[in-house]
């Protein structure tokens, strides 16, 4: 009889490989593990912005920390902030040439980390 937690423990140990990957791709990449994910967050909306709320909800974190990881994350030059024509309290994100650059470089070199994630998952549901 196959071990019913052998797919889900490969997948588990793959995406842990994964994230630890990424932190280094991203470090070697001039920016943080951090700001890979919120860059990663902002480029992924159908209009390339985001704002500070949505991302909380996004990534999880509390209101300060996502304010202060985008503060930081401008202040590198990674970032825009836009005001809203609608609502003066609220800030378009968006990612900068600069920005941009490095979330391409940490994406493509991600890439083969990435199908593999895929070709587990698929194996999970195999």
């Amino acid at each position: 009889m196959a071990n019913p937690y052998a797919a889900a423990a490969t997948f588990r140990a793959s995406l842990r490989r994964f994230l630890r990957r990424s932190e280094d791709v991203s470090r070697s990449a001039g920016i943080t593990p951090n700001q890979y994910v919120l860059l990663l967050q902002i480029a992924g909306a159908d209009d390339g912005t985001r704002t500070v709320t949505q991302l909380v909800e996004q990534l999880q974190l509390t209101q300060s920390a996502v304010t202060e990881l985008v503060q930081r994350a401008e202040q590198a030059g990674l970032l825009d902030r836009t005001p809203s024509q609608t609502d003066g309290r609220v800030y378009h994100l968006s990612l900068t040439e600069h920005g941009r650059k490095r979330l391409d470089a940490v994406h493509s070199a991600l890439g083969p980390e990435r199908a593999e994630l895929r070709r587990l998952i698929d194996a999970l549901d195999g």
